[in-house]
């Protein structure tokens, strides 16, 4: 009876999954949506923002440094459908969370003054994160064109 047993058929997924070391197994494997993708990173740029008002007196040094690495996770983690917001929500979260530590004082105007400052000012690290991100989804979207055009070249 045990010989008959019917073989289950594994998605190649599994399979690689399987082979790939077990550090990166852990890695978490999230699949945002474009809009998911964006909420993601608004609401960690405005969660660093307010951490680093508080524990670094509003730097936006530091603000920059931790904006690299949202651009990047955000980029990783969107669906490949929707590996084009990628690029477009960068600009947005780091305008979302920078107004924390944008340093406005005197009201909506002193407010919108410093936070249209703050944001050029420290354009520089906007262009390298959404650079980031935009290169990170280029690179995974020739992957997966690579992926889909390998079973044509083997046939």
């Amino acid at each position: 009876m045990e010989r008959y047993k019917a073989r289950t058929v594994r998605h190649p997924a599994e399979r690689s999954a399987q082979r790939a070391p077990s550090a990166v197994r852990r890695l978490p494997r999230p699949r945002l949506t474009g809009i998911g993708g964006g909420l993601f990173a608004c609401a960690a740029m405005f969660l660093v923002g307010g951490l680093d008002w508080l524990l670094f007196d509003a730097s936006l040094f530091v603000y920059g440094l931790f904006f690299l690495p949202v651009a990047a996770v955000t980029a990783l983690w969107v669906r490949p459908a929707d590996l084009i917001t990628a690029p477009i929500t960068a600009p947005i979260a780091f305008a979302a969370g920078v107004w924390p530590v944008s340093g406005g004082s005197g009201g909506f105007a002193g407010e919108v003054m410093g936070l249209v400052s703050a944001l050029s000012l420290h354009a520089g690290w906007l262009y390298a994160g959404t650079l980031v991100a935009a290169l990170i989804a280029v690179v995974r979207k020739a992957v997966l064109i690579g992926r889909r055009r390998m079973p044509r070249r083997v046939a």
